[in-house]
């Protein structure tokens, strides 16, 4: 049965690990397809794609009804990667394509992202070091992190293991989810708030959000104003859950101190302005992306592949 299946995988970091490309290979499909350009897709080029593939391994595209209604040939998506917010589900049930998921494969690899953001803004590494190989011996050595008010929006996988992390800098942490987890706050000197609150009391803002309809541009200039001038922010969850716009004008103005940004609602950015703003740490959309996360992804996706194929082929 394997042998008649054809498995496309359109994830650039995907397509370019030879290990991961051979993995899938020595399984025995029929054929597998892979991201030859190394960049998204656009939606007719996905189209194109998708059309030809029994089951497709997905990263961030866009994953709509209009896409899945027209590759009628596609049986399973299989989630390189954890949010799915970029994946219609009601339109996978709707053509009959299983979704094939694993929460939290890559926490790890984010938590420390952010957690490495957390430190650079603060001690000001980010721009003392970029300052000095422009010729300025900025000695600003910024604030600890230690003992700090630090807020949570968004405890799942990744908001917990950042949590983990952070425990030996012996911060309050303020946190906030959709999802009762009482239990889990209690046993972690944790201290559940609204999202107002932790804008208002904390030094650093860590966000950990899916993007829904109800958090799109949730921060943005009046959240802004709310927040304290020396606080950072970081978004390494979703491009939309911050106003790109209003996030600009609060760093060009000092109404906050810094933010790492590394996920954008239009990827690669275009506002080239706001990506050379010096107090921001603006990355590509790595935060999943370290060797060992790519890894685990990667496989993840393949053995779910696996699993689907036992149970329902």
């Amino acid at each position: 049965m394997i042998n008649n299946i054809t498995v496309g995988v359109t994830t650039v970091a995907f397509s370019k690990d030879k290990e991961l490309i051979a993995a899938l290979k020595d399984i025995g499909f029929k054929s597998v397809l892979i991201n030859e350009p190394k960049r998204r897709f656009t939606e007719n080029e996905l189209i194109e794609f998708l059309s030809k593939c029994d089951i497709a391994i997905v990263g961030l595209d866009k994953i709509t009804d209009e896409v899945l209604s027209k590759v009628p040939n596609l049986k399973a998506i299989s989630k390189y990667g954890v949010g799915l917010d970029n994946i219609d589900i009601i339109a996978c049930k709707k053509h009959n394509i299983s979704l094939l998921h694993t929460p939290g494969i890559n926490k790890r690899s984010v938590a420390e992202q952010a957690l490495g953001c957390m430190i650079m803004l603060s001690r000001n590494l980010f721009v003392t070091a970029n300052d000095l190989k422009n010729g300025n011996w900025n000695k600003n050595g910024g604030t600890q992190v230690s003992g700090k008010t630090v807020g949570i929006i968004g405890v799942g996988n990744i908001g917990k293991d950042l949590i983990q992390l952070l425990k030996p800098f012996n911060c309050r942490i303020l946190v906030n989810d959709i999802i009762n987890q009482e239990e889990y706050y209690k046993e972690n000197d944790l201290l559940e708030t609204t999202k107002e609150e932790i804008l208002k009391e904390a030094d650093i803002i860590t966000i950990h959000t899916p993007l829904t309809s109800q958090l799109k541009n949730f921060i943005n200039k009046n959240s802004l104003k709310t927040m304290k001038s020396s606080s950072i922010i970081i978004n390494t969850a979703r491009g939309g859950l911050i106003n790109q716009d209003d996030l600009k004008w609060a760093l060009k103005n000092n109404i906050i101190t810094g933010a790492a940004i590394d996920a954008y609602e239009v990827e690669p950015p275009e506002d080239e302005e706001f990506i050379i703003i010096p107090n921001l740490i603006a990355t590509p959309h790595i935060g999943g992306n370290a060797k060992e996360a790519v890894k685990a992804m990667g496989l993840s996706a393949i053995n779910n592949i696996l699993d689907y194929l036992k149970k329902d082929l």
